[in-house]
């Protein structure tokens, strides 16, 4: 098995839909670090199990500096981001998204 992990730092912002009162249903932004694994029992034709600049795209593209309720379809917890990512990216089984020191949700394939 090939494994790969790309680390990368974003920036966004935020507000979260909640059944409770919360500081956080009103917008704020984080530094957010996310850390997408992918595995591969095969290598593709490149020799990759998938390229770092592809990951980079998906994440950052879509996602840094943005205001994420305008750009996902779901109440965006780290946890459903981190589910997101996961789904958009090819081979991933795993993503860590850290919201804040000492606050990361993660998302992993069974």
């Amino acid at each position: 098995m090939y494994y790969v992990t790309k680390t990368l730092e974003i920036s966004a912002s935020h507000r979260l839909e909640l059944d409770y009162p919360s500081k956080c249903t009103n917008l704020h932004g984080h530094n957010w670090i996310v850390t997408v694994h992918c595995k591969a029992r095969t290598l593709n034709a490149n020799g990759m199990v998938t390229d770092f600049t592809h990951i980079k795209q998906t994440v950052t593209e879509r996602l840094d500096h943005a205001c994420l309720n305008d750009v996902v379809e779901f109440n965006p917890t780290a946890e459903n981001l981190a589910r997101w990512i996961c789904e958009n990216i090819p081979n991933c089984y795993r993503v860590d998204v850290r919201e804040s020191e000492g606050n990361t949700a993660s998302y992993e394939i069974d």
